[in-house]
């Protein structure tokens, strides 16, 4: 397969916060966490956003979406990644627009003004704090296979992709999650399901982050995940 790109899915489930500040007033801003931190011990002297969400009043699609971050990203002279995504919490479901690449909080406010000059409503605000939301995120995927069914993140870095033989319900995925991550070695991994787009349909995955993970180890991960789905 070698290096290619393509469109996909991930779903993951994160507890979110919204922003009070750096953000047009009123408006319904939502930050999503680093997996890293769960499994790094790094500090550095800008607490950098990983994941930022503006939330909108409709879906758009993400042919607009991509569109508006291109014409963005050449305007400003920014590396913005901009994706299409759908967040759940509790019974509540909204739409927004998913942003990586913003380098600090105080720069948040002009990038979402940036969205809204070009045509986007944003949701009036909402407040959560450590809130568990299932966010799922269409986006654009640049990857490598480094082995037969597995695949290295080519402007990521810790992430990668394993392939599994079918769909797996998001509780199910839960359940299966949990009972592997207390019968395997090593646990300090961060795990979500999502799909690649190919030309025969679709393709299953799992999304790993892991720092430094080994083909065996990914191979490990993947087996434990196709023995529960056989």
């Amino acid at each position: 397969m070698g290096k290619v790109e393509l469109i996909g899915k991930i779903i993951l489930q994160e507890n979110i916060t919204t922003l009070e500040e750096n953000k047009i007033p009123k408006t319904f801003v939502i930050n999503v966490p680093d997996p890293y931190k769960s499994y790094y011990s790094r500090f550095t002297d800008i607490n950098k956003p990983t994941s930022i969400i503006f939330v909108t009043k409709k879906a758009n699609s993400f042919e607009n979406i991509l569109r508006v971050t291109r014409k963005i990203n050449s305007t400003y002279n920014l590396q913005l990644n901009g994706a299409k995504c759908e967040v759940a919490i509790n019974s509540r479901k909204f739409n927004g627009i998913r942003v990586k690449g913003i380098n600090r909080y105080t720069d948040i406010v002009q990038i979402q003004q940036y969205y809204g000059d070009a045509g986007f409503d944003f949701a009036k605000n909402e407040k959560y704090e450590n809130a568990e939301a299932l966010i799922r995120v269409n986006r654009f995927f640049e990857i490598e296979e480094i082995a037969e069914g597995i695949y290295k993140s080519q402007n990521e870095n810790d992430v990668f992709y394993v392939e599994v033989p079918r769909y797996m319900e998001w509780e199910f995925f839960k359940t299966i999650t949990f009972e592997i991550k207390n019968n395997i070695s090593d646990s300090s991994y961060d795990i979500a399901k999502g799909i690649f787009y190919v030309n025969e349909g679709i393709t299953e995955i799992l999304r790993i982050i892991k720092p430094k993970a080994t083909i065996e180890f990914l191979k490990q991960v993947q087996h434990k995940y196709v023995e529960k789905l056989q």
